[in-house]
């Protein structure tokens, strides 16, 4: 019974409530900072060593068995069940929530002896027309309800209604805002039109976190992944986050640590705590459990707590419930038996 592993004490499978709170513990909004041009010209990325840090963290650190369920459960906690099709439609909608609600099935929650765990999912992610459905059918759990904004996802709408569609999605229910920087500002150095526009966004969020899109795959380089992660910071971002999932490349670790240690070094000069928040390409249990451990190893334990990291993913939770499957019965079930909606 996965509760009365030792292995699971380390992790409080509570969500964080709205705003940051998490128990009796409320982090302090990220405020922001003045713009500091210097700082950005002192960040310099070793490529090669970036490479080899990640390559370490599966080799040194094997989690398996029943650590590997503890763990699994955790990371559907700090999930952000997402729907960003085209073809989506509010009946979609309204099942992807009824799945965060209960992201496992009542009989394996019960073979686990997890039933009284009460898990769900971090958020649900969907577009600004989504909202109403998925705000009716969220309402009263705590589950976080997330909308892309900001022209998502190329982000190359007139600034004036990337600003009012944020203030819409506010208005409609949401409490966090994941929105898409403008990424020629980062191709062109112009990092003052950066922050000025993030500090912009963020004014619009009101009370509602705001979460900073870089599109990692489109920025040139991790110097520049590592430049804009500190500019958006400094402009007030609660989270940063890899990518929009429409991108060629997506979340990838080499990127995340970058991201990770600009996260380091923000808390280290202003005691401030920012979330990260990997997107696109995070499908399966193997990766996750990586992500994990690097968050673990780089900001230390209160980093895996979902006010502080999230998944952005749609078919992840569906592999998860087959590995636990899996840990359950020794048999890998076919992934129909595990639908996302």
């Amino acid at each position: 019974m996965i509760q009365q592993l030792p292995h699971t004490a380390p992790f409080s499978l509570v969500k964080s409530a709205p705003n940051g709170e998490q128990g009796d513990h409320q982090l302090e909004r990220n405020p922001g900072m003045a713009f500091d041009l210097q700082q950005l010209d002192k960040i310099r990325i070793n490529r090669s060593a970036v490479e080899r840090r990640c390559a370490s963290y599966g080799a040194r650190r094997s989690i398996k068995k029943q650590q590997q369920a503890a763990w699994l459960l955790k990371a559907i906690s700090l999930i952000d069940l997402t729907t960003l099709s085209g073809d989506d439609t509010e009946d979609r909608v309204r099942r992807l929530c009824s799945k965060a609600k209960q992201p496992l099935s009542v009989n394996l929650q019960q073979r686990l002896g997890i039933d009284e765990l009460n898990l769900t999912t971090a958020a649900i992610c969907v577009y600004h027309e989504m909202l109403t459905a998925a705000h009716t059918s969220l309402k009263g759990t705590g589950i976080h309800l997330a909308a892309v904004s900001t022209g998502f996802p190329a982000g190359l709408s007139p600034l004036p209604l990337r600003i009012a569609e944020i203030e819409y999605s506010v208005e409609a229910g949401a409490d966090e805002i994941d929105i898409v920087i403008s990424r020629r500002h980062v191709l062109e150095g112009n990092w003052q039109a950066l922050y000025d526009e993030v500090k912009a966004f963020r004014a619009a969020c009101g009370a509602a976190h705001l979460k900073t899109i870089l599109a990692t795959g489109e920025l040139g380089n991790l110097a520049n992944v590592a430049k804009a992660s500190m500019v958006c910071m400094m402009a007030g971002a609660d989270f940063i986050k890899t990518s929009t999932g429409k991108e060629v490349e997506n979340a990838t670790l080499p990127v995340s640590l970058v991201m990770v240690r600009m996260i380091r070094e923000y808390h280290a000069q202003t005691g401030m705590y920012i979330g990260f928040k990997p997107a696109g390409g995070v499908s399966d249990s193997k990766t996750a459990l990586l992500y994990m451990t690097m968050m673990q190893e780089e900001l230390g334990r209160r980093w895996l707590e979902p006010d502080l990291f999230r998944f952005g993913a749609s078919s992840l939770l569906g592999d998860i419930e087959c590995q636990l499957d899996h840990y359950d019965t020794g048999y890998y079930s076919a992934a129909y038996r595990h639908p996302m909606a």
